[in-house]
């Protein structure tokens, strides 16, 4: 890993992504205020180079880069913000809405409905732009299908949020990809209107249902077809969840999302494909057209995915550097195909997919190097075999920090699966994409047909023993934020002194393992001083946190074998840090939190007892009281609902706390309820 940050492109990319993080968390200059902002910046700076002649031009050029390149960050998010656009839909929608849709990506089923992301294009007969969740439910007969057009009126609904601590938020996932609202809606109630144009998008979603139906037409199975349409189609949908997760757990799920592992193989194969057209004349040219054609004909098909866009772009800048005799630095390479990419898709910064795939190639190409000049094999087979652990060991190293912040789990045997999988890897794509083509022709042979579903079936048999070894799965790893910067500090400068033992980087290692050192006791004394009471959202059920320091006392209303293995639970544990949680079938009437006394009313009903004053009156399993009545005797500051009270009293109450002005929390509508 040399000096990164000498290198031009580099500077000007992390400008680049610091403008697009102004813009995205701190505020969004509206455009016209930003050109103008921008034109004055750029004007002062001319200024003052013409005042102060002594300034060096180089000095000038690069300040007034770094400035332009932050506010092409601020304005390239800005721009993309869909939802600023006076014609957005959430400009004109009510409480039932007559909306024009057009299907633009189908997305993985939940147990009930059929996702899909649409575009809006009319809403009450106005020309509208934006993005909604489409959801229809399951009963229903028919696909939709890519650049279906619909008709459809219901009313638009927000994105759920989290309901309880430390859960994935849907919400803001979604906003990322510039979808604010959704749709439910039943198959009869949808009217499909004439098809006007097919995209792109559309022909590839169009190729992949024929490539599929041919597939099947050959005798291949749903986890084999779900392999094939994960490796060379980019569409993970058709994968069960218990494949998947096998995956994940053997550190091979990389391989079921085309990313630049995937590209790089084709580029191999086109590269050998079109070799003879290099005795042409301008057959170098001719085949340079062909082989970048061919990658984005690849992405498209794949579903121009942030992973698999980020590595044909930077691919084709190899491509093109190789053709025109120019030595390719690989880190210029990398950040420009990444300024390119976030100057044109500014949300691809958050895209999980496209950090990790960023990380990993990094990781690659200066981490590699190290670990690989540490031994010599003399004997081919097992230097080659070297070379594949010592890739896989180092994008490992890389992405482990992001992996156990978003994942809280590390294969063990990563290394195992990844140099059992990737030699055949090619072989794989190779007979993957003939047999594709020849079933598309339908003229696949049975015997090719049978040994490639064979294959594939090896390949997910050794997976899945792969994954049954959990003693070498680690999971439920507490990852903060923090945690994550400081481990990425102490990776660089560790990588950077391994390189070179100055004095120096010595310093800084040493210096970022005292950071670290210092996030780890800080995070635990803020986990010891820690008080909250949590009345969490469990629907049909009622789940209430008590937590001192690093214990929870959980009171519960479920049975042992479902509180034991509860997600709310050990997501709260993954997000506040290594805590223990003590469970209690017993959920008591009264408790005290602090200076808080809380009244919780079940069934029962009971909520009156002498000289009591609570603060907090938490109602549980639909009680049958007057509400008014206990307001009046009680006069708590809140009421809070769990999910185990039927929604009509929950309504019913909702209104008498409102006449009466007592604040009311419904954990089902807002989440779980927290005091500190």
């Amino acid at each position: 890993m040399k000096n990164m940050l000498q290198f031009i492109p580099v500077q000007l990319t992390v400008f680049l992504i610091l403008g697009i993080l102004f813009g995205y968390y701190i505020f969004i200059i509206p455009f016209h205020v930003l050109m103008g902002l921008l034109g004055l910046l750029i004007g002062l700076g001319i200024a003052f180079y013409h005042a102060n002649m002594s300034f060096s031009k180089k000095g000038y050029f690069n300040i007034l880069s770094y400035i332009l390149c932050f506010f092409l960050g601020i304005s390239s998010i800005s721009i993309k913000k869909e939802i600023y656009d006076t014609s957005h839909y959430s400009h004109y929608v009510s409480d039932r809405t007559s909306s024009i849709l057009i299907i633009r990506e189908v997305l993985k089923p939940s147990l009930y409905h059929i996702k899909y992301i649409a575009e809006v294009c009319s809403v009450n007969l106005t020309s509208v732009i934006g993005k909604v969740l489409l959801n229809v439910e399951k009963d229903s007969t028919s696909q939709l299908k890519v650049d279906d057009r619909l008709f459809v009126k219901t009313k638009f609904e927000d994105i759920n949020f989290p309901s309880n601590p430390y859960y994935f938020n849907y919400n803001a996932y979604m906003q990322n990809q510039q979808v604010y609202h959704q749709l439910f809606v039943k198959a009869p109630e949808i009217l499909k209107l004439k098809t006007e144009k097919i995209s792109l998008r559309g022909m590839a979603a169009s190729f992949r249902d024929k490539a599929n139906k041919a597939l099947k037409e050959n005798n291949f199975k749903d986890d084999e077809l779900g392999v094939i349409n994960a490796l060379l189609l980019g569409q993970r949908q058709e994968i069960s969840k218990e494949l998947l997760e096998a995956y994940a757990n053997a550190g091979a799920i990389h391989i079921l999302a085309v990313s630049g592992l995937h590209v790089g193989i084709v580029l191999l194969i086109l590269n050998f494909l079109f070799k003879p057209l290099e005795g042409l004349k301008n057959g170098k040219t001719i085949k340079l057209i062909l082989v970048i054609g061919f990658l984005w004909i690849f992405a498209i098909v794949a579903g121009l995915s942030a992973s698999v866009v980020r590595a044909v772009t930077m691919f084709s800048a190899v491509v093109i550097g190789v053709q025109v005799n120019r030595p390719t630095n690989i880190y210029n390479t990398l950040v420009m195909s990444m300024f390119i990419l976030l100057l044109i898709q500014p949300y691809f910064l958050f895209d999980v997919g496209f950090q990790l795939s960023y990380v990993a190639v990094f990781s690659i190409v200066s981490i590699q190097p190290l670990i690989y000049k540490t031994w010599s094999p003399k004997l081919k087979v097992i230097d080659y075999f070297w070379k594949l652990f010592s890739v896989s060991l180092a994008a490992q190293l890389g992405v482990l920090p992001l992996s156990l912040y978003y994942f809280h789990q590390f294969p063990g045997l990563f290394f195992l699966s990844n140099l059992v999988i990737i030699p055949i890897l090619g072989l794989i794509l190779m007979v993957g994409i003939l047999a594709i083509f020849l079933s598309l022709l339908d003229v696949l042979p049975a015997v090719l047909s049978e040994l490639y579903s064979e294959l594939l079936q090896l390949m997910n048999s050794f997976i899945r023993w792969i994954s049954l070894r959990e003693d070498f799965l680690f999971e439920n790893i507490s990852f903060s934020f923090l945690i994550l910067l400081a481990s990425y500090g102490l990776l660089v400068f560790g990588v950077r002194f391994i390189e070179n033992f100055k004095a120096k980087r010595m310093l800084w290692f040493l210096s970022f393992v005292l950071f670290f050192q210092s996030v780890l006791i800080f995070e635990k004394s803020e986990v010891n001083r820690g008080k909250e009471f949590v009345v969490f959202q469990k629907s049909r059920n009622s789940i209430i946190g008590d937590r001192l320091g690093k214990q929870i006392t959980v009171y519960h209303s479920m049975d042992s074998s479902q509180i034991n293995n509860e997600r709310i639970l050990q997501n709260y544990r993954l997000g506040v840090g290594e805590i223990e949680i003590v469970k209690s079938d017993t959920i008591p009437r009264i408790h005290q939190f602090g200076e808080h006394m809380i009244l919780i009313v079940d069934s029962l009903g009971i909520y009156q007892f002498p000289k009591f004053n609570p603060s907090v009156v938490v109602l549980r399993q639909s009680p049958k009281l007057n509400l008014e009545r206990l307001l009046g005797i009680l006069d708590p500051v809140i009421v809070v609902v769990d999910g185990s009270n039927y929604k009509s009293y929950v309504q019913h109450w909702k209104e008498i706390c409102m006449q009466r002005k007592t604040p009311f929390h419904d954990t089902s509508k807002k989440g779980a309820y927290i005091l500190k």
